[in-house]
């Protein structure tokens, strides 16, 4: 039963850090297009919220399973 969730909980920090990781490369993509300074502001404060989601992911990963 353990095993289980154990597995679980590593499964959904994974797929956390994939979204996050997903996440972080479109909103660059979208930087990356001139679309206007005050769009490229928005998308500016976008990278950072990615940026920040994958490293809090990526720790949580670290917590869960400290292997990966």
């Amino acid at each position: 039963m353990m095993l289980d969730f154990y597995n679980l909980e590593r499964a959904k920090a994974r797929l956390r850090v994939k979204r996050a990781e997903t996440s972080l490369k479109r909103t660059n993509k979208l930087l990356d297009q001139d679309c206007g300074a005050v769009v490229g502001v928005a998308l500016c404060d976008s990278v950072r919220s990615a940026q920040r989601r994958l490293i809090e992911a990526k720790e949580r990963l670290t917590k869960i399973d400290p292997r990966h």
